[in-house]
């Protein structure tokens, strides 16, 4: 299909260490699950809530996968450029299941660390404001 884009730019903490995997031939692979958030007031109570979306990365390119490997950690703030790409397969149980990931690779991709989870070590307040105990890991 000419004229369409697939490309999907998320800034999220990451919820977990990667998970490293390896493919036949070797190639490192790694898999994040990256968490976004959106703040709103709730009308009935005034109370400010959060809601937040979890995200599966799989990150298809050696370089990134090893930078991820041995520079990301749990908490840390990424930026993510990939393409949304949904699978479907059966379980062992004969369930069918769907997931839909966000790809990134050498030639479509960007994996940026923006920072760790703490903006100062003695302050409870992280780099986007938030303080430590409203992210939900």
């Amino acid at each position: 299909m000419s004229g369409s884009i697939n490309k999907v730019i998320i800034v999220g903490r990451l919820g977990r260490d990667p998970e490293m995997k390896s493919t036949q031939q070797g190639n490192r692979i790694a898999l994040l699950s990256v968490a976004t958030g959106e703040r709103y007031r709730d009308k009935n109570t005034g109370e400010t809530k959060t809601l937040t979306d979890w995200h599966r990365i799989v990150v298809f390119s050696d370089n990134m996968a090893g930078y991820a490997e041995k520079y990301l950690k749990k908490g840390y703030q990424v930026y993510i450029e990939g393409r949304l790409k949904n699978r479907t397969w059966d379980d062992n149980m004969g369930n069918r299941r769907h997931v839909t990931e966000i790809v990134v690779s050498d030639y479509r991709g960007s994996l940026i660390n923006i920072g760790n989870h703490r903006h100062d070590q003695n302050s409870s307040v992280n780099n986007d404001g938030f303080p430590d105990d409203e992210i939900p890991f």
